[in-house]
């Protein structure tokens, strides 16, 4: 008990310290728990942790990955990604087999050596490539999409690599292989299987009632065993069940020699419109996110630094090569697949690196006599060297590429021909909505956006837009901010919206500035920034919910808006009261007069509930709550700070 818990406390702090750590530096939470996994590797050999048995544990986070990736798909999504799952992940897999048998053959490694490295070094990391994108937001990019179709196809074609692989052994090494293959042959006859001593036809027809019953299964008993846990009422019996569902698919599929991470992909697929959808994911994401993290210290735990720096150049130059040459094929097949831009890199830099299953793959080769155990170590080290190498690619991509592309340089800021008396800044679905509201009026305005797409749409339909930055100084004198009455600032960034707000109230403190706040924190900074006409966006939404349901609770509508009304001049003198206080220097639950006006704010309302007051006057309105420290930023509703 006492090394388990030891092991757990070693593994946890890791984790906790260097995650945080590399979050803030913008290295990603892989390389966080890489560098966490190469700080505790000498503790752990010292101890004499085996780091490969705790990382082969570790590997079911990817099967409840996939699990979850499955089921935010429905199965017509991923018909729709049919064509880039045989084509590209097809391709993928054949092209870079042969590329890299090609460049081990030309070290000198017979055919059957090098085949078997290409084989290994073929594949990517699904923990890595999907964490990432998922982290990042990219997931659903084109070239995200790319990169899942390839990892899918990925794990389809570890099947017949699992039983191609032993037809390459090699006589010469069955001598110096014995002990290995040994342990190899036991650890096969230990393990269960539902398909062995069957013929061919035998093995297939098991094999498709399996993936049958996964499909059915998920289809018509989730339902029942849901109803049946909920008569318990206990959270702790679906957090089980989730597990229980997910576990069992992993092992029916191992039983019958499949992908345990193909099957619970392919149950998150039928689980994808269930009611239950929801439950799951929330059980099953932090189990997830927990063994991900562990496998990804223990990779860097498993490397040997002592035989990496005994020949360190070398190592390193065999993993950037293989890693260039899957670049390269990988941008020939973006090419082909019409992925542009940005998505382009994005795929073939993080699909450049070997994957988690070439550890498997790996011990497969030797335990068969298909390559020798050296060989296998050097391997090893490329392998981890190449994942290692993989964040550093992403934050490659976050800070240089992705910037470069995002940039229309090829497009120069339009002449501006107008000199109204509005400027409107950013005309998307927030301030196209007050340009067609004062034109209609007879207000002629001068509109500045950055997106020469939505430009070209809005002239197609005989608006007149501008295409430039409007946070640039220069175009904003062009557009005639000097003789301006008003400036609406409706663009999406909240750092630009602040940054021009400051830069027009201190240069030209005339004009008058309505300003789009993104939430109730943002307003407070738009305030601090000297504008006192914020529209926070959701805000009239909100309200109008809210009277909604107080009609729908059988409230009168003419009562319902009174209630409204009176929520709007409260929230209004609040924020006025809290933005004055608010310091964008300290953190809120730090500034302590923000703290005391909040406190005292929910104070006040409590005592009028209590005394029954409920006049609408704005200071004690029915269902209203202040702004306090807790709610700051979760609450996106929003008003002008001020009249």
């Amino acid at each position: 008990m006492g090394d388990f818990l030891l092991l757990a406390f070693i593994f946890l702090s890791a984790g906790v310290i260097a995650v945080p750590i590399a979050s803030r530096l913008g290295l990603g939470s892989v390389l966080g728990y890489l560098l966490a996994g190469i700080a505790i590797s000498p503790l752990l050999a010292a101890i004499d942790v085996n780091v490969t048995a705790i990382q082969q544990f570790a590997e079911f986070g990817v099967v409840m990955m996939l699990f979850l990736v499955g089921i935010e798909l429905d199965p017509r999504r991923l018909w729709d990604l049919r064509a880039k799952l045989l084509g590209l992940g097809g391709l993928q897999v054949a092209l870079t087999v042969f590329a890299l048998m090609g460049v081990a053959m030309l070290f000198g490694y017979t055919w059957s050596v090098a085949l078997a490295i290409g084989l290994i070094l073929m594949l990517s990391s699904t923990a890595i490539v999907l964490q990432t994108l998922q982290e990042k937001g990219l997931l659903k990019s084109d070239g995200g999409q790319g990169s899942f179709s390839v990892l899918l196809f990925q794990d389809i074609a570890v099947i017949p690599m699992l039983a191609l692989i032993p037809l390459l052994a090699l006589p010469e090494l069955v001598p110096a292989a014995t002990d290995t293959a040994q342990a190899g042959t036991g650890d096969a006859g230990r393990s269960l299987s539902l398909v062995e001593g069957l013929t061919g036809w035998q093995q297939a027809g098991v094999t498709i009632g399996a993936i049958a019953f996964v499909i059915l299964g998920g289809s018509y008993l989730t339902r029942p065993i849901f109803r049946f846990i909920a008569m318990a009422q206990l959270r702790e019996l679906f957090t089980a069940t989730a597990l229980m569902i997910v576990i069992g698919i992993a092992l029916l599929m191992t039983l019958v020699g499949l992908s345990p991470a193909l099957g619970t992909f392919l149950a998150g697929v039928v689980l994808a419109n269930s009611e239950y959808r929801h439950e799951l994911e929330s059980d099953i994401d932090p189990f997830k996110g927990l063994l991900l993290g562990l496998f990804f210290i223990t990779v860097g735990a498993s490397i040997n630094f002592q035989l990496l720096f005994a020949d360190f150049a070398p190592y390193l130059g065999a993993a950037i090569g293989f890693m260039a040459v899957k670049a390269v094929v990988m941008l020939g097949l973006a090419i082909a697949f019409k992925i542009r831009g940005a998505d382009r890199w994005l795929f073939a830099l993080g699909l450049a690196h070997a994957g988690e299953f070439a550890f498997v793959l790996l011990s497969l080769s030797v335990a068969n006599y298909v390559i020798p155990q050296a060989l296998a170590d050097q391997l090893l080290l490329v392998v981890a060297l190449s994942m290692l190498i993989t964040p550093l690619l992403f934050i490659r991509f976050d800070k240089v590429i992705a910037p470069a592309y995002a940039k229309p340089d090829e497009q120069a800021a339009d002449e501006i021909e107008e000199n109204n008396r509005i400027i409107i800044a950013g005309h998307g679905r927030f301030g196209g909505i007050v340009n067609r509201m004062l034109r209609r009026e007879g207000y002629e305005t001068t509109v500045l956006d950055y997106s020469s797409e939505q430009l070209e749409m809005l002239r197609t339909f005989g608006f007149q837009v501008y295409f430039g930055d409007a946070t640039r100084p220069d175009l904003l004198h062009a557009a005639g901010i000097a003789d301006a009455k008003m400036l609406i600032i409706a663009i999406d960034d909240k750092e630009q919206i602040t940054e021009l707000t400051r830069y027009v109230c201190k240069h030209y403190p005339g004009v008058h500035i309505i300003a789009r706040a993104k939430d109730r924190q943002h307003v407070y900074d738009l305030y601090a920034a000297g504008c006192r006409d914020i529209i926070r966006e959701t805000f009239d939404s909100g309200v109008r919910t809210g009277r909604s349901a107080f009609e729908a609770l059988g409230i009168h509508p003419f009562e319902a808006e009174r209630m409204a009304r009176g929520f709007v001049k409260s929230d209004r003198e609040a924020i006025v009261e809290m933005a004055a206080l608010y310091d964008p220097d300290v953190p809120i639950h730090q500034n302590q007069p923000y703290v005391e006006k909040s406190l005292e704010l929910s104070e006040r309302q409590n005592s009028e509930l209590r005394n029954g007051q409920r006049a609408f006057s704005g200071r004690s309105e029915r269902g209203w709550v202040p702004p306090t420290v807790a709610d700051v930023d979760a609450e996106e509703s929003g008003n002008k700070a001020g009249d």
